[in-house]
């Protein structure tokens, strides 16, 4: 938006004479009939005193440029907030939780993975979910979780898509997409978990396994690999216990 007083050249606070003087004394300078020829600067000192020596569309003019250059100010002062460096300097659970999402989303996916390493790590209790809506976490979980899996970070995926898959049998909200979630779970926990990870976090994940309700075929897979890694362990016993769950399923589906 132009500045009317800045093309006459007065102040703010300009009296009517004083904008008709400045008009006059510019006009000679940029006037058809002196210049010889057409001037966009003329037609806008004209429009400019105009709008000044009216006095109601002057105090229109007033209103409209401080609204403007409020916005303006408004979004330079935005422009020049880093976001990221101010969540960057925090070190609470929520700004490190809305850390990892703003990279996620902004192609830089391998800070985002590095920062949710670390805080699982560091902070036992930390959660994503605890700082976003049910469907916002749902949507980023997920998101999250496949770039873990592309980064073979197996065992925090699972983790991840436990929660997910929690949500969803609480409150249906992926519906058709679900599927998806449930695949990528079972795709990681029956081809990724066990020669990736040592036999107790391998049973770890296979124990989350179970509460996902992924299938009886599913459960009995799990319990017959819970049973061989708790051989290898020298728990003999706990195997046995799996391996009889795993058979209790097996003849129910008869």
């Amino acid at each position: 938006m132009k500045d009317c007083y800045k093309i006459l050249g007065v102040s703010r606070n300009a009296t009517t004479a004083e904008i008709r003087h400045a008009y006059r004394k510019k006009a000679k300078l940029l006037h058809p009939d002196i210049t010889g020829q057409s001037s966009d600067a003329f037609i806008e000192l004209k429009q400019a005193y105009d709008t000044l020596s009216d006095l109601k569309s002057r105090e229109l003019f007033d209103e409209s440029y401080k609204f403007h250059n409020t916005q303006q100010q408004k979004k330079a002062s935005a422009q020049s907030f880093n976001y990221r460096q101010w969540l960057l300097e925090r070190t609470d659970d929520e700004s490190r939780a809305k850390l990892i999402i703003f990279d996620l989303l902004r192609n830089n996916e391998d800070n985002a993975v590095k920062e949710f390493k670390r805080m699982n790590m560091e902070r036992p209790g930390f959660r994503l979910a605890r700082w976003f809506t049910r469907e916002d976490f749902m949507d980023f979980g997920f998101i999250l979780s496949e770039e873990l899996v592309l980064r073979q970070e197996y065992y925090d995926a699972v983790i991840l898509l436990e929660q997910i898959i929690k949500m969803e049998y609480s409150y249906s909200y992926f519906r058709l997409f679900f599927p998806e979630v449930l695949s990528l779970a079972r795709h990681i926990l029956r081809n990724n978990i066990e020669n990736a990870y040592g036999e107790e976090l391998a049973i770890d994940a296979w124990e989350r396994a179970l509460e996902m309700r992924l299938g009886r075929d599913d459960d009995i897979y799990f319990l017959n690999r819970m049973s061989e890694a708790y051989k290898k362990m020298g728990d003999m016993e706990t195997a046995r216990i799996c391996m009889e769950e795993a058979k209790n399923i097996e003849r129910s589906k008869k």
